[in-house]
């Protein structure tokens, strides 16, 4: 079994896979306070893992998460970076500040669809990544994500609570909780369209990925035909793996 390890600002996600087939996923808050290597060894003590790999948008975690994946393991832990070999042509775009979760997502989506893919990740944020007919990865954009959206209208408007979000029942609020949490996930599905609509124009008809948790919510909201891959990030990675070990 592969461990494949996705280091998000939230939420640290360990996914087991034999081949492609996802077979278990477990979730630890990104808490730096942790143990990571007791916190890995207890959530994992019954899996044996013959190697694993992880990407990380928190770099204060890389290490500790990678220490405790090692000795879990026994072996050394594939982290990918600016150096991985993942196959993904990056020529155009400047690297210095790129999240390898969306190179991962990008690797998920060329080995199942044909460009070109736009790529919809979303999480606390919201990533599109695009890559064009030729495989090369073009860029695309950062949204803030449904619940920093709402969080944040609610921490500037005194008279607007707390949302917790979840499928709406029709298209207009009737009160104010369900006007933020509509607002919020329509908003969404129509930033998707409009993007989607505007990149057609420039690239031609292209696939479009949904991946991350909050897209259960607004994929059936949309109006556009979508793929979508749930686990695309952990796939992502294990292609990146086969591709390293060779």
């Amino acid at each position: 079994m592969l461990l494949t390890v996705d280091i998000g600002n939230t939420t640290v996600a360990i996914a087991g896979l034999r081949g492609d087939r996802v077979a278990f996923v477990k979730k630890l808050p990104s808490d730096p306070a942790l143990d990571w290597t007791a916190s890995l060894q207890d959530l994992l003590e019954r899996v044996e893992a013959q190697g694993a790999v992880l990407s990380s948008v928190v770099p204060a975690l890389t290490g500790p998460v990678g220490e405790g994946l090692n000795a879990i393991t026994g072996k050394p832990v594939l982290v990918v970076d600016k150096t991985t070999h993942t196959g993904l042509d990056l020529s155009g775009y400047d690297t210095a500040n790129l999240g390898m979760d969306r190179v991962v997502d990008c690797v998920a989506a060329l080995a199942r669809y044909t460009p070109p893919v736009a790529v919809f990740d979303m999480g606390t944020a919201t990533t599109l990544s695009v890559v064009d007919k030729g495989g090369l990865f073009r860029g695309g954009m950062i949204l803030p994500g449904l619940a920093l959206s709402l969080e944040a209208l609610s921490a500037r408007a005194a008279q607007l609570p707390p949302i917790t979000l979840s499928t709406p029942e029709g298209l207009l609020g009737t009160d104010t909780v369900s006007c933020m949490k509509y607002g919020a996930l329509y908003g969404a599905a129509g930033a998707i369209e409009g993007i989607v609509r505007r990149l057609e124009e420039e690239l031609g008809p292209l696939t479009v990925v949904l991946t991350g948790g909050n897209s259960t919510l607004v994929r059936p909201l949309l109006s556009i035909a979508t793929a979508w891959e749930p686990h695309l990030t952990f796939l992502g990675l294990a292609e990146i793996w086969k591709q390293n070990n060779r």
